[in-house]
């Protein structure tokens, strides 16, 4: 395993990372994590959601993260639908950094989302919610996209880093439903294989600019819970689609960092904050995994992060605000 070698442009950006940490006291800071949200039909999960929204704005965070899932897995998978929720994410005051889940494209072809082609929905996900180096919200946030900075995967858009204070921040094109690795469908092979490419060369770089940048921690944000393909004796076995960028990838280099790791997804909807991965039976006590509730459990998760602490990630659940 090697590092990418950073180009002018990722020398430069690192540079810049490095004078804002060291120009600034580390300060606690809050930010939100979401997902799964909204599920259903516009009149049973719009509401609700509305609500979340307004309390999160409450809360004053740097910005947001939603983890994917921006519909249900048997609901339209259509352009009227993306429009809609393009608009609900242009209800958080701060930023909104939006994260492609399975609901919206992989799992498409299904009759009840429309009998679409995922892979067109796909392209139309990337054409609608990702403005280049820029996230969503009220007020966006400036980002990097791995298209611009890495010409070898000149699709993914929807691969963003940015830094706030001493944290970086990375988000992965991961998605539930196996990664959509199907060894029975050549194109959805085709398109794994690529996307696992570019999630293990955007992970690996990730961490060669938090060290560049003198981080003191760093942040994934993705939709899948990685363990959905795990068996008896292996967390990621050779049918897993998380096994090259999370068992191979992530891992490793998390083992070998000296800095705190917290991993953010949704999928199963359960709330929790723990520490499950392991590397070669050992545990990762360094890497913290936050799975953000959703579908009928509509909270929000508020991290407050303090790199002063020696673990500097807590949470506490944000309830919709009362009308």
């Amino acid at each position: 395993m090697h590092l990418l070698k950073p180009s002018l442009c990722q020398c430069l950006f690192m540079a810049i990372l490095v004078c804002a940490a060291q120009g600034a006291w580390a300060q606690p800071f809050g930010f939100v994590a979401l997902g799964d949200l909204p599920y259903g039909q516009a009149a049973q999960g719009y509401a609700s959601y509305k609500t979340l929204i307004r309390a999160i704005n409450q809360e004053r965070p740097r910005f947001s993260i939603h983890v994917g899932d921006f519909k249900s897995g048997s609901t339209l998978c259509s352009d009227e639908e993306s429009q809609v929720q393009l608009g609900h994410f242009g209800l958080f005051d701060s930023a909104l950094v939006y994260i492609p889940g399975d609901n919206e494209w992989t799992d498409c072809h299904r009759a009840n989302n429309g009998s679409h082609d995922p892979l067109e929905r796909l392209q139309a996900l990337r054409s609608v919610f990702y403005p280049a180096g820029l996230s969503l919200g009220k007020s966006p946030l400036a980002v990097q996209n791995q298209s611009a900075s890495m010409p070898a995967f000149a699709n993914f858009v929807e691969n963003q880093r940015w830094q706030y204070q001493d944290v970086l921040f990375a988000t992965l094109h991961i998605v539930g439903s196996n990664n959509n690795f199907d060894a029975r469908d050549p194109r959805a092979s085709a398109e794994f294989i690529e996307r696992d490419k570019a999630n293990m060369a955007w992970i690996r770089e990730a961490f060669a600019v938090a060290a560049q940048a003198q981080a003191k921690a760093l942040v994934f944000a993705m939709q899948a819970d990685v363990f959905e393909a795990k068996s008896l004796w292996d967390d990621f076995p050779a049918r897993s689609g998380f096994r090259n960028s999370i068992g191979e990838t992530l891992l490793p280099l998390v083992a070998q960092a000296t800095i705190p790791v917290l991993l953010i997804h949704g999928d199963s909807h359960v709330f929790r904050f723990d520490h499950p991965f392991v590397l070669n039976k050992k545990p990762l006590p360094q890497l913290t995994r936050l799975e953000v509730p959703g579908g009928g459990d509509v909270r929000a998760v508020h991290v407050t992060v303090d790199t002063r602490q020696r673990n500097p990630f807590a949470v506490r659940l944000i309830e919709p605000a009362t009308p």
